[in-house]
């Protein structure tokens, strides 16, 4: 989202408009769901998909349609063999789509998106909030979980601010930014595997090592950050949230064992431990010893990731990144 966000603001302040594609809601089977977003420039340079396929390709030719004239538009698309409105696709479901022009130079689109490019370093939930009439966007602001800005008139709605795309009442609002870091503890191969997954598909990597040359800025081009500490002492750098992800795949059974001991009451939203069932069997027993219980225990992702038989360091963190999806999207 922050390239995203980044591209269409640099195209506004460079004097060039941007058509701003939508998806506002979706049923069936379909590439994408609500929320996803496509930006058209001058010259049919896009950032972002709605889906890829038919799709894609009559929306962006319709908003580069759109683009030359300045204007909005509201679009369903099926995909329904023979049906009017089919392109040709079998997938079985539909899409409503909606076209928003932003001038060159608008001032006050450009402050909104310039503010929601800030947030996507802030570790606060953040929405674009729009309202739709017929087929325009009539407002646009954001929202936090401090209220709205840049509305006149804001929605009375809570129910918008969703962890997912919420379009009700003429109101269509996405979540943009989500709070929560994902803190890996150990900065080995997996690790180094783990970062770039999971930053490509919006998670905000901290790596954690108590070794300077693991701890290693080189070593995580896309973490947010990497901090270098002893495991004993935690909370000097890290404060663990209940919107936080911990990941445990230091270089041993020690250091395994301070992690925990320090974030399984942190009432993070997912906690994954790598090792042999061995190691996690042994760690689970210290933990038991220390005076945790099975059912706090029982909340920690171990043996970690999807079972897909990962073996490689890579492959490993495709089934880490995937857990983690699994559980921010509440499956």
């Amino acid at each position: 989202m922050r390239e995203f966000i980044r591209a269409v603001v640099h195209s506004l302040e460079e004097g060039h408009s941007v058509e701003l594609v939508s998806v506002v809601e979706s049923g069936g089977s379909t590439p994408r769901g609500a929320g996803a977003m496509l930006a058209v420039f001058p010259g049919g340079r896009t950032a972002g998909t709605i889906g890829g396929g038919n799709v894609e390709y009559e929306a962006a030719k319709l908003a580069q349609a759109l683009l030359e004239t300045g204007e909005d538009a509201l679009r369903r698309f099926r995909f329904v063999q023979g049906d009017a409105a089919s392109l040709g696709m079998v997938c079985g479901g539909g899409v409503t789509v909606q076209f928003q022009y932003l001038p060159a130079g608008d001032g006050a689109v450009i402050t909104i998106l310039r503010d929601l490019l800030e947030a996507t370093g802030k570790n606060a939930d953040t929405w674009l909030v729009r309202r739709l009439e017929g087929e325009r966007i009539t407002a646009m602001g954001l929202a936090d979980r401090t209220g709205f800005r840049y509305l006149d008139k804001p929605p009375a709605e809570a129910g918008l601010l969703a962890n997912k795309a919420v379009f009700r009442d003429g109101w269509f609002a996405v979540p943009a930014v989500k709070a929560g870091r994902v803190y890996i503890f150990g900065g080995g191969h997996v690790s180094q595997a783990l970062v770039p997954a999971a930053a490509a598909v919006g998670f905000r990597p901290v790596v954690y090592d108590d070794r300077p040359e693991f701890a290693d800025k080189a070593l995580f081009p896309r973490a947010e950050a990497v901090l270098c500490g002893s495991f004993e002492e935690l909370p000097r750098q890290v404060k663990v949230t209940p919107d936080d992800y911990v990941v445990v795949m230091t270089r041993g059974h020690q250091a395994d064992y301070e992690v925990l001991v320090q974030t399984l009451r942190s009432g993070a939203k997912y906690l994954g431990c790598i090792g042999s069932k061995r190691k996690l069997a042994l760690c689970r027993d210290r933990l038991l010893e220390a005076g945790f219980t099975a059912e706090e225990y029982a909340k920690v992702h171990a043996p970690i990731g999807l079972a897909i038989g990962a073996e490689t360091p890579e492959e490993i963190a495709v089934s880490v990144t995937a857990e983690l999806i699994a559980v921010r999207a509440g499956v």
